[in-house]
């Protein structure tokens, strides 16, 4: 089932890459980016996970908490995505659970535009290159904005595999997130 705004999102309880304990419920009271993407080693999310990055000491200063849920083993995380040193979690999920409860899907037609090859392209300039594919080559990702009261106040199930909020609507939903 694909979540809604206003619906309270399914429990997350696990350890990310590292080891350390992550709790979506602990993290209420804070506004929350919880995002999902394909295997450790895909460029396009590599590229991506790197805006997130450069973007989140401003968004960590208005209090945005983020975690990054990936379809690969741990040992492939720190392998390819972990080497850039995330300052927020980022869990493995190589069983997919997390994906099925949130409804994160997988589409082969989210492979195939020019606007996933453009990105492609800018993520091999970035030196972001492909390796071992862990779980489904053709998952779309998905992003769920979750406010202070926990409640989901967007959820963006992408089309294609570069398919995500856009970081100025991340940034301009944080600023409601504090009067």
């Amino acid at each position: 089932m694909q979540l809604r705004p206003g619906m309270t999102p399914p429990g997350l309880i696990t350890t990310d890459f590292l080891g350390e304990a992550v709790n979506l419920e602990a993290l209420r009271g804070k506004p929350v980016l919880l995002s999902f993407y394909r295997y450790a080693s895909c460029p396009v999310c590599n590229f991506r996970m790197h805006a997130i990055i450069e973007a989140f000491p401003q968004w960590s200063e208005q209090g945005l908490a983020v975690v990054a849920v990936f379809q690969s083993p741990k040992e492939s995380i720190s392998q390819y995505v972990g080497r850039q040193d995330a300052p927020f979690p980022i869990v493995p999920d190589p069983e997919m659970t997390l994906y099925r409860r949130f409804g994160v899907e997988s589409r082969w037609l989210g492979l195939l535009s020019l606007r996933v090859i453009a990105t492609a392209l800018r993520a091999f300039q970035k030196g972001f290159m492909p390796g071992k594919v862990d779980g489904p080559f053709h998952r779309t990702p998905a992003d769920f904005l979750i406010d202070t009261q926990g409640r989901v106040a967007m959820a963006h199930y992408g089309k294609e595999i570069d398919d995500h909020i856009p970081l100025d609507t991340i940034a301009q939903w944080l600023r409601t997130q504090h009067p």
